[in-house]
């Protein structure tokens, strides 16, 4: 995590957009309405149950599903049940085997053991972000890896033996993460790397030799360093002068080299290569947008790499090695999580649509052939209902282009006009992506347009695009969703006097500001639990931020300092200007954004003697991860905006 996406949430309300390679949309600068059916078409709607009915699969990270030790069996995340649990499917016939059965807490799995079928998960309480990392043994007894209260953990990954895994935890020292090293065996463990100095440690060499690690000291300013366990000399790998940006990607299979990610040849993140001995660098992969992962197969003969292009992830799989590669018959779509079994002769990976969630997919590299294995849309849905996500681009108040996903109901027109919203994503430096999201289909298909701005300071766009926010939030980001607005109005398959703003975390705060300072813009508001108060957000943040607190505050500004512009920009000091319907919706575990940001702007606004309606989460967090909730939540926008926008009864 960076500071940037801080505030995002993991999942807000499951709306993560899948990713791989697709032919990118031109960046569209006309009607959209052209792309659309010019007259109204009687299609069925469906309630949010039938969206919700859609089976998530999780964890594309690193760190995700995985193969079984023999090759047999995939490991995931589904919520198949309504909450995510741990499962393996069989490759060979699809059958589906539940490892865990939780009905309270998600479990997200992190690896099967290297040579057995024991498996590794993570999961927290009710929302509350302090992970604990568990051990699942063959009978299906249960370990807690890392009970200590208020821990944070998580998993790094395994030794190149299968001797020995490596876990983070928070335990020591509430402000930083510790490494230890666990024993496969008896689950007995040695400290690595006591972390004093606010490093954060992203990744331990396969040899167990290194860590990488990162460290924050502003904004656009970060380093890379390279500790060596046996010693416990620590190296700065990125040695620089200036604001430059570096990350970690991973050590080669052969531990020679550390793979990192700089901007400092250009707007984008590219990943160059760290000779370990040597201490030469080398560029590994650019283009001409920002190298989102770099990972290689077991024996390191191919090499896998994303890119953030234009909203979408393009995935290229490179054959390195003295082997042959086929070409791959892959159905179209987006590629997400690629994971190679141990003999290299297969590839899994999650494959998505804008219409299609996450599925899981087996194909042999010996014929290119593919093998889909779940059908995680529901059938009660027919998939040519749902609609397909467009590029497009808009011009804001200073003539800056705010590159944007859009989603038309079918049939709008300029007969047929429709209401729309302007979605604000989290961050603030997250950004809204191309991809399947049961909440946006759900308000599709009952008729909202939905524009997915990415407003100055998204990522995704270039470091300049990037930082255009900094110390400007709620001034020229604000105007940037203002613009979307203005930019729907003119579009003649919109209704301009139907047009309202939602959005979740930092795109809740945005909601806030626009009703607040701009409040005549938007007819309705949807805050999905967002900062309503920065002078105590910035002075209550979670303890395991503290390694980038300084940049944080290099970008928001700091409590100490700068409480008066923080004041300026928090809607809960000028709730007397919002005089629009709002809606509110809060998890009462959120450790991010407190409950209490929404209790107090719902008392307020209320006080203004406008329709005001609070639905709150008793057991979630900083987003939504049961669906019973996620349904709820669904249904409460769909039903608040017939009610408020359209006028609907």
């Amino acid at each position: 995590m960076t500071f940037k996406t801080a505030l995002a949430s993991v999942s807000i309300l499951g709306l993560l957009a899948a990713c791989g390679p697709t032919t990118t949309e031109p960046a569209a600068d006309t009607n959209a309405a052209e792309t659309v059916e010019t007259a109204a078409t009687a299609l069925p709607e469906y309630d949010a149950a039938a969206f919700f009915d859609t089976v998530s699969l999780g964890n594309t990270s690193p760190s995700g599903f995985a193969f079984s030790p023999d090759g047999s069996k995939v490991l995931i995340s589904s919520d198949e049940t309504g909450i995510y649990n741990a499962y393996t499917i069989d490759i060979e016939t699809g059958e589906q085997v539940a490892l865990t059965d939780s009905t309270v807490d998600s479990i997200y799995v992190d690896s099967f053991f290297p040579n057995d079928e024991r498996i590794l998960y993570n999961a927290d309480n009710g929302g509350d972000e302090l992970n604990h990392v568990f051990v699942r043994e063959l009978d299906g007894t249960v370990t807690d890896l890392t009970p200590t209260e208020n821990t944070k953990a998580g998993f790094m990954g395994w030794s190149d033996d299968g001797s020995t895994f490596y876990v983070i935890t928070n335990e020591r020292d509430p402000r930083f993460f510790d490494v230890y090293a666990y024993s496969a065996e008896d689950y007995s463990r040695e400290m690595i790397l006591e972390n004093n100095d606010g490093y954060s440690p992203a990744e331990v060499s396969s040899d167990g030799a290194y860590i990488a690690l990162g460290r924050e000291r502003t904004a656009a300013d970060s380093d890379v360093f390279l500790y060596e366990v046996a010693t416990g000399e620590m190296t700065l790998v990125t040695e620089h002068e200036g604001n430059i940006a570096y990350g970690v990607y991973g050590f080669t299979p052969d531990n020679s080299a550390l793979v990192y990610a700089t901007n400092e040849f250009g707007e984008f993140n590219q990943a160059w290569e760290y000779g370990i001995e040597s201490g030469e660098k080398t560029e590994l992969v650019s283009a001409d947008w920002d190298v989102s992962y770099v990972s290689f197969s077991p024996s390191g003969d191919y090499r896998v790499h994303g890119v953030n292009a234009d909203g979408r992830t393009e995935v290229e799989i490179t054959a390195i090695g003295d082997v042959d590669f086929p070409g791959l018959d892959i159905p179209q779509g987006q590629i997400g999580g690629i994971r190679f079994n141990q003999d290299e002769t297969k590839i899994a990976f999650m494959l998505s649509r804008d219409t299609s969630p996450n599925n899981l997919m087996v194909v042999d590299l010996e014929t290119g052939e593919a093998e889909q294995l779940t059908n995680t849309l529901n059938p009660a849905i027919d998939e040519e209902v749902l609609v397909d996500a467009q590029i497009v681009r808009y011009p804001s108040f200073d003539g800056l282009e705010i590159p944007s996903i859009l989603y038309v109901p079918h049939g709008a027109s300029a007969e047929n006009p429709v209401p729309a919203l302007v979605w604000v994503h989290g961050g603030p430096g997250g950004q809204t992506r191309a991809g399947y999201s049961a909440t946006i289909q759900h308000l599709v298909n009952h008729g909202y347009a939905v524009l997915g701005a990415n407003n100055r300071g998204s990522s995704g766009y270039g470091k300049t695009f990037y930082h255009m926010d900094d110390r400007r939030h709620g001034e020229v980001d604000l105007q940037d969703i203002v613009y979307g607005e203005r930019w729907l109005a003119e579009q003649d398959w919109v209704n301009p006097d139907q047009i309202g703003i939602i959005g979740g975390s930092y795109g809740g705060y945005m909601v806030g500001a626009a009703l607040a300072f701009e409040p005549d813009v938007f007819k309705v508001g949807v805050n999905i639990f967002g900062v309503m108060n920065w002078v105590r957000t910035l002075e209550s943040i979670p303890p395991w931020w503290e390694s980038f607190r300084e940049a944080l505050y290099d970008e928001m500004g700091d409590p100490a300092t700068d409480g008066e512009r923080h004041r300026a920009i928090s809607p809960l000091f000028h709730a007397e200007n919002i005089q629009v319907p709002l809606l509110v919706v809060q998890g009462a575990n959120d450790p991010r954004v407190l409950q209490v940001e929404s209790d107090e702007i719902v008392e307020a606004v209320r006080e203004n003697g406008v329709p005001v309606e609070y639905v709150i989460f008793p057991d979630e967090g900083h987003g939504f991860s049961k669906r019973e909730n996620r349904i709820t939540a669904s249904e409460a926008f769909v039903s608040f905006l017939d009610t408020y926008l359209v006028g609907e009864e």
